[in-house]
C-alpha cells in the first residue's frame, strides 16, 4: 500500500447508533456520527451530511486553490450542497446541488466556472469518487 492514504477509526459509544470518529492526523477532533430517533439520538452527523460536507469541504480546497494560483483575491468563498436521496431502497444520493459563492474584487463568474470545472475533472478527489454515479449540478456566483 502506498504512504498516500487515510485512516479514521469509528467507535460506538452508546447503546443505540452513536459513534465518534477520529481521523489518526486529527485525533483531537472527533466528529458525532447518530441517526434519527428511535434508531438513534439525533446527536450526531448522519452519514450522508458527513460525504456532503466531504465532498463540499474537498472541492472548495480545489477552488479555491485554483483561484488563488489565477491570481485571483479570495475575500470569502462559502459551498452550499443539498443531496436528494432516492425514494426506495438502496438508499443513495441521486443528486448534488451545489452552489459556490466567491466574494472577489477581481474575480469574474468564468474564472470561477473554470476553477469548478478543473476541479471536478482531476483535483477534487471525492468528486472523483462520485462522478458518473450522482448528478451533480453546479452554480457559481461572485460577489465583488
Amino acid at each position: 500500500m502506498s504512504d498516500l492514504h487515510e485512516e479514521v477509526s469509528i467507535r460506538l459509544i452508546n447503546d443505540k447508533v452513536r459513534f465518534t470518529g477520529v481521523s489518526t492526523a486529527n485525533p483531537d477532533h472527533p466528529v458525532s456520527i447518530d441517526y434519527v430517533p428511535p434508531l438513534g439520538d439525533g446527536m450526531g452527523f448522519k452519514g450522508l451530511e458527513l460525504f456532503l460536507l466531504s465532498f463540499g469541504g474537498c472541492s472548495a480546497t480545489a477552488v479555491v486553490a485554483l483561484l488563488r494560483k489565477m491570481g485571483k483575491t479570495v475575500s470569502g468563498f462559502e459551498v452550499r450542497a443539498k443531496g436528494a436521496r432516492s425514494e426506495k431502497p438502496p438508499i443513495k444520493l441521486e443528486k448534488i446541488s451545489v452552489e459556490f459563492v466567491l466574494e472577489s474584487k477581481d474575480a469574474e463568474e468564468k474564472d470561477l466556472r473554470r476553477a469548478v470545472q478543473l476541479a471536478e475533472e482531476s483535483l477534487c478527489p471525492v468528486w472523483q469518487l462520485i462522478k458518473n454515479n450522482v448528478d451533480v449540478v453546479p452554480e457559481c456566483r461572485v460577489i465583488k
